[in-house]
């Protein structure tokens, strides 16, 4: 099972990752720090997630998660040290009781409605700050990392 399990997410500033279930995000600019990130690990993301966005996919082990599979069984098949959690909302708030970071960048964007970070109601969390990187400083885009204070 993996020590590190980090939702890696892009957002507009009031909090939505999409419009709907099945855009394909055009707005976001970190597309390059996602692979780079991720490359060489596990990313769990849902069905609409992976149609979306399979071909950014290419070369990673990407685990598309089902309605009837449990985030515990997922992530115990897992032997990598890391994994991601790329989304979307409805399998955030499913693996949120496991994620042991998130690495989050949002953009000057809002979009007044659409798919919430997290789909279900989940606990209040405390995190730690850890660092911040550059992904677009001309328009003041970067990610945060933040440890889950557990």
């Amino acid at each position: 099972m993996p020590s590190e399990i980090i939702l890696i997410a892009a957002v507009t500033v009031d909090g939505f990752i999409a419009r709907n279930s099945h855009e394909i995000t055009k707005w976001t600019q970190d597309l390059h720090l996602f692979k780079k990130q991720t490359t060489g690990c596990p990313v769990i993301m849902g069905s609409n997630t992976y149609k979306t966005l399979s071909n950014e996919f290419l070369g990673r082990d990407v685990l598309v998660v089902h309605r009837d599979d449990t985030p515990e069984e997922i992530i115990s098949n897992i032997s990598n040290n890391r994994c991601f959690i790329a989304g979307g909302g409805k399998t955030y708030s499913r693996f949120y009781s496991f994620i042991t970071h998130i690495y989050i960048t949002p953009h000057p964007l809002i979009l007044g409605g659409g798919i919430s970070l997290f789909t279900e109601k989940v606990p209040e969390l405390n995190l730690i700050f850890e660092r911040l990187v550059k992904v677009s400083k001309a328009s003041g885009i970067y990610q945060y990392q933040y440890r889950v204070d557990r």
